[in-house]
């Protein structure tokens, strides 16, 4: 059965980036992002939808949009959407989807604050610059190889 899972998001921090490091010292960077559509109702009405999602890029990538990020900020993001699933102390189950990001731009003038700002910066984060690993916390997957020229049939 094919399958395919891309998400891409532009939108606004809703808060600081948190840089964090696994015990295989491989950056760790959380942030939420903010999402909004504006409609017309029936009655001529102006109406907002926000949409918050959490987000998780790792290694270089992570480093970097935690040196050049923070609240009100605007980014655009693009990898795949995962569900984590936990049941509480109280026996309440939960889930929450996140996006674990693969690559970002900048954008917007910077005008969030006094960590960035300027031109537009794009990073891809490829699966060299590492992810959780079975040891690590977070829901753990196994990046597949870059394929070599030799793999590739044309």
């Amino acid at each position: 059965m094919a399958s395919f899972n891309r998400i891409v998001l532009m939108g606004n921090l809703t808060r600081d980036p948190q840089l964090s490091y696994t015990p295989s010292n491989t950056a760790v960077c959380k942030f939420g992002l903010a999402t909004n559509r504006k409609w017309k109702d029936r009655e001529g009405g102006n109406r907002e939808d926000v949409c918050f999602v959490d987000c998780v890029l790792f290694g270089k990538g992570g480093e970097v949009f935690n040196q050049y990020m923070n609240k009100g900020r605007s980014v655009l993001v693009e990898g795949r959407l995962s569900l984590n699933q936990w049941t509480t102390p109280e026996g309440d189950k939960r889930s929450k989807h996140e996006v674990f990001v693969e690559n970002f731009t900048f954008v917007g003038d910077g005008g969030g604050g006094n960590r960035g700002g300027g031109a537009p910066v794009t990073s891809a984060v490829g699966a060299s610059s590492g992810g959780p690993s079975s040891g690590g916390s977070g829901p753990g997957y196994d990046e597949p190889p870059a394929p070599s020229d030799a793999d590739i049939p044309f």
